[in-house]
Order: C-alpha cells, then structure tokens, then sequence
C-alpha cells in the first residue's frame, strides 16, 4: 500500500529515464511525449545543457535565503525582462503561486485606489491553480467542489466575450483587474478571437484597472513566440509564467510593468524558496538554450504541421469537431468524452491528454523534431479513428 495521498488518478507506468521527446519505464519500454510534463518539460529530457547547468549550480550553491541578494535571481529577471517588456518580477515556485502573487497585487492596487472590496474579472473555463484564491478564480466547479466557502473578489464571464467584460466592468465600481488566460488550455486549448485581448486592453485602459495576463502554459516559447501576448501588439501590466520556466526545475514568476510594477513594497509578499540560485540556473538555461537553438520558430512550424498533419489524418472522420493549434498547443476536439483515449495511447506508447472532457491535449516538447511529430500524427490518428468506430454516438 502506498503512503502518498489520494489526490491522483495515476495511470499504471513509472518512468525513470529520458532523452529529448522520449522516456523510458521501469522495464525499458520507450513512449513518445506529447505532453511535456503538462507544458514543462519545453526542452524534452536530460537536454545536455541544462543538465550541465544545474550540476554546477548545484555544486556551487542551491539555496539562500532572500533576506541576501541571489546573483542568479537578479540575472534572470533582466533576462525576462528584455524578452517581455516588462519591469520587474517577483520569483515564486509555481504558476498557482504566481497567480496569488498577481492577485494580491491587484487588492493592493485596489487599495491604494481606496476600494474597500477590489474584483477581479475571471473567465469561465478557465484555470489558474489550486490554491483558495486562484481555485476560486478558476472557472471550473469540479476544481472548487468541497472547498466552499470559495474566497470572495471574482466576477466570472464567458470566455473571448470583451462586451461581457465591458459590462461588469461598467457596472461594477470594485473592479480592478482583469485576469484572463490568452489561449486557455485547461479549458480544452481555446483560441479567442484576434482582436479579443486588444479589447480588453482598452477597457483596462479606459477604466483604470490592470490586465493581467496568465501565461503559465502559453509562456516560454510554446505559442511561436516568446509569450502569447507577443503575437499581438499590446502589453500587459501584470504577467505570469511557470512551466516551462525552468524545464522541469520548479520556478514561477510574476511580472509586473508601468505602475503595476511599483505597487508591492517590503514586507508585502515572500518566498522561502522562491527564486533559489538552483532553480534560477535552470531558468537561465532555459532561455539560453531556447534562444541558441531556435526553438521558437521551431515550435510555430511544427504546430502548423502538426495542425496539417491532424486535419489531413482525420479528414471526414465522424465525431471529430475539430483542430485548433497554437504552436505547440493543439486541441482535437471530439464530439463525446474521450478520457479513454489516454490510456489506449499510453498502451501504443504514446502520452497525451484529455482535457474539458472531450478535447485531446496535445503541448510537445519544443525540440520534438519534425519526423518525431510525423510519428506523432501516425500513431495518435488511428487510436481515435478506432475509438470512435468504437465508442457509441453521444
């Protein structure tokens, strides 16, 4: 009998070693990653860099505390920095905890602006961890079922609908914020509209709130640019990043730039662990290598084969809705629950995952080469072509 808590439905494999898109079980069987760790693992397996660079980080130092000054820490703040536009950054150890940290800078601001109960504007289907504020602010009621009394300052509307927005924000004076993912993947990979983040700028712009930008999955090259919101014109005053940060490394961030970024003082938010010269190493390598390597527009390419290769394999087949792919994020959309998928593709060797019930998630690693994603294509197709020759009409 296990010792560990309950709190996963784990499928039936261990793995122990890796090597770029491929990992290894316990009794040497070999499995094609096409989920990264949920978005993690951007530079595959034991990439040969950065492995080198948290050994030696580890033999020199991987902990002080932050009442010092972290050498590393400094270093990749500039770094995210120039990449982003941003001002500043607050390290932390995971997405949920960049969330909190963008939530509790939004009620500061909020404060400041003499707002007795500051709001937030959330999403429905959305996901921002599961911690009491950001599983509150998530839009989905199995992550919040058991938890109640959820905590108080959301207001939730439709996703990639900015005249709900404008309304909530317009009717309600303790708005103070908007926290919107801008491809939502929990949510089963849903890519708004174009122009959709552009309206909700100006709306912060006009209304004196913050938008803040939940790029936890879509950071770090994942979208075929640095962040999501780089595929557009604007930017953001408030950012959040994880994932693929550190490649596996735990490390989260929240950026902040313009006013946002002068909002917290000493004494307003830590972290014990939060930005360790460990963890920012890896950070470091990460954004090293992705740049050295030419992951980003890697990562735009092979999405746009893996869109083609999809939509050719799966042409006229009943039952699938559709594809939607945003670089190396790609939804197939089926027209019944498909979690049964998961585990017929871990017997073919193969990882992936169902998310929103009915929508297969697909976040490769950025150095999946392009005949890994073509053995992709041709080994996923068949499963859910015979999963719904199988699986009866919903």
């Amino acid at each position: 009998m296990s010792h560990l808590m309950n709190t996963y439905a784990r499928l039936p494999v261990a793995f122990v070693r890796g090597e770029g898109a491929w990992l290894w079980d316990e009794a040497g069987r070999r499995y094609l990653d096409a989920l990264s760790g949920i978005a993690v693992n951007g530079l595959g397996h034991a990439h040969p860099k950065l492995t080198h660079a948290i050994c030696s980080q580890a033999q020199a130092l991987i902990h002080s505390s932050n009442l010092y000054r972290v050498l590393n820490q400094e270093a990749l703040a500039d770094r995210l920095c120039a990449v982003t536009g941003m001002d500043n950054a607050f390290f932390c150890n995971s997405g949920a905890e960049a969330n909190e940290a963008a939530i509790k800078l939004a009620r500061l601001y909020g404060h400041g602006r003499k707002i007795d109960a500051p709001t937030i504007i959330v999403m429905e289907k959305s996901f921002h961890g599961r911690t009491m504020a950001t599983l509150t602010a998530t839009g989905n009621r199995k992550v919040q079922a058991g938890f109640e009394p959820l905590v108080s300052g959301f207001a939730r509307v439709p996703y990639n609908d900015a005249e709900a927005v404008a309304q909530v924000a317009t009717h309600n004076k303790d708005v103070v914020a908007i926290l919107v993912e801008p491809v939502q993947g929990e949510g089963g990979i849903q890519v708004p509209d174009p122009h959709y983040l552009a309206q909700l700028r100006r709306i912060c712009d006009d209304k004196g709130l913050l938008l803040m930008l939940d790029e936890i999955q879509t950071g770090m090259g994942r979208t075929g640019r640095w962040f999501a919101f780089q595929h557009t014109d604007l930017k953001p005053d408030v950012m959040t990043v994880a994932k693929g940060l550190g490649s596996g490394v735990p490390i989260g961030a929240c950026l902040a730039r313009g006013q946002a970024a002068e909002i917290f003082k000493a004494g307003n938010h830590g972290s014990t662990f939060g930005g360790n010269p460990l963890a920012c190493a890896a950070g470091l390598a990460t954004i090293d290598i992705i740049e050295q390597d030419g992951l980003i527009p890697h990562a735009h390419a092979l999405g746009e084969a893996l869109k083609s290769g999809f939509a050719h394999a799966l042409a006229d087949v009943a039952g699938v809705r559709k594809i939607r792919a945003f670089g190396l994020m790609v939804g197939i959309e089926l027209d019944r629950p498909c979690g049964e998928l998961v585990r017929l593709a871990l017997d073919a060797g193969l990882l992936i995952n169902v998310t929103a019930e009915t929508v297969i998630r697909l976040l490769p690693p950025l150095v999946m080469t392009n005949e890994e994603g073509e053995e992709l294509v041709s080994r996923l197709s068949p499963l859910i072509i015979d999963f719904l020759r199988g699986s009866p009409r919903p």
